[in-house]
């Protein structure tokens, strides 16, 4: 693939490199959901007393923490998914296959809140019912939630 690069005629602004190969693309996700995870949760540590976090670096690196296990949640319930579709068309099996799909997604932010607590201690941590899963749960809804708008939006400047 080649790259296909817009110069301002006046030559009054950079050129800008559109996006050709999937690791690029790839990598403009994870960017963009991890300002978006760094936004969101700087936000809830500002305006909310059930989240702590002791610094901007923390807040950083546990957004790219979190874009990470956000990423990796998604492709086991895909994964997950894809086997239950792909043992047919029965009531059962589509059963299975939300179940299972909640299961992993809502499962998933226990895993997230012991990873975080793992690698920053008591750098983060989330205040309130069951040791701050709810306040964890709700943040990385506003996370997802944030990240599709702004999907939507960008699409929609085409």
């Amino acid at each position: 693939m080649t790259v296909a690069t817009v110069h301002d005629d006046e030559g009054l602004m950079p050129a800008a490199t559109y996006v050709s190969s999937n690791r690029q693309r790839i990598f403009l996700l994870y960017f963009v959901g991890a300002l978006i995870d760094l936004v969101v949760l700087g936000l809830f540590a500002e305006y909310t007393d059930k989240v702590f976090v002791d610094s901007f670096t923390t807040m950083l690196l546990a957004s790219i923490v979190l874009q990470l296990l956000l990423k990796a949640t998604i492709a086991v319930e895909h994964k997950v998914a894809a086997y239950w579709k792909g043992k047919g068309k029965s009531g059962f099996n589509t059963f299975m296959r939300f179940f299972c799909a909640w299961l992993v997604l809502f499962g998933s932010k226990f895993v997230i809140l012991e990873g975080l607590t793992f690698i920053f201690d008591k750098d983060i941590h989330f205040n309130g019912v069951y040791h701050g899963i709810v306040w964890l749960i709700i943040i990385v809804v506003t996370m997802v939630i944030v990240e599709e708008l702004v999907v939507r939006f960008y699409r929609k400047l085409a």
